[in-house]
């Protein structure tokens, strides 16, 4: 059946996740990359006072960075606006490339995604992406692939082109790659919480754009979230559950297409 013959990752869907992973690069690069600015400077007494004490806005976020790429593991929370064209994920993975978690496309039509090993990766699409995906095709076939893939996952070789390009959102390290020190002009802003932890607004500004990120000032200064406003692709990301186990497992095999 054709069913078997498509590859793990339709183009529509695989072209959404190389974007949703520039966009969640591009929200945390411009707010964590160099600024030409200049921090601004309260008294000395003032800076004390905080979580922080005398650092700059800019030297926080150099050491959140620094945190948040040393993390083994954590989630992530995406939502962004790509040509037009919002995108969501919510992953959570590890810098042994384990992940599991949901990429939505669009308005409507969510894929599930797991990787739990070296060897395959594990996708199932919901009826709505599916739908969109057998547009053009004969209503038989259209009613055959249906039934024989929907609530059911296509499992695909990590050696596939393919796969490859829908896997690298499970790359942390390329996630966090440009997440830059060495920023300048973070203005540091109030204290606040991201859920239920204690954070700090940091804010830089330019170019029509407005980066705000929030840092943990309670533990490890983590990165929490960062927030994009204006430009040519706003969003916010959000990271979570550092450090903690990725639970990404390998469906149970009656519920596997083999696409191999």
């Amino acid at each position: 059946m054709r069913a078997h013959t498509r590859p793990l990752a339709p183009r529509s869907l695989r072209t959404a996740a190389a974007a949703l992973l520039c966009a969640a690069v591009a929200v945390g690069a411009a707010a964590c990359g160099p600024s030409g600015g200049e921090d601004t400077k309260p008294k000395a007494e003032a800076k004390a006072k905080g979580p922080f004490g005398e650092l700059t806005g800019s030297q926080i976020l150099d050491k959140a960075i620094g945190a948040t790429k040393a993390a083994k593991s954590l989630t992530v929370d995406v939502d962004v606006t790509s040509e037009g064209e919002p995108l969501k994920a919510y992953l959570s993975l590890d810098t042994r490339g384990n992940c599991v978690g949901t990429l939505t496309v669009g308005a409507t039509g969510t894929a599930e995604l797991i990787k739990a090993d070296d060897k395959n990766a594990y996708l199932r699409l919901d009826e709505a992406l599916l739908r969109e995906e057998l547009k053009g095709e004969t209503p038989e076939t259209q009613k055959a692939v249906l039934k024989e893939l929907k609530g059911r996952w296509t499992k695909s070789p990590l050696t596939e082109p393919d796969t490859k390009e829908m896997v690298a959102l499970c790359d942390l390290k390329a996630m966090l790659a440009d997440f830059e020190q060495g920023a300048a002009g973070t203005v540091k802003g109030e204290e606040t919480t991201v859920g239920k932890q204690k954070a700090l607004k940091l804010t830089e500004s330019g170019d029509g754009e407005t980066n705000t990120a929030y840092v943990a000032t309670e533990g490890t200064p983590y990165l929490l979230k960062i927030v994009t406003t204006g430009g040519d692709e706003p969003g916010t990301v959000v990271f979570s559950e550092y450090d903690k186990p990725v639970d990404a497992k390998v469906p149970a095999k009656k519920d596997i297409v083999d696409l191999g």
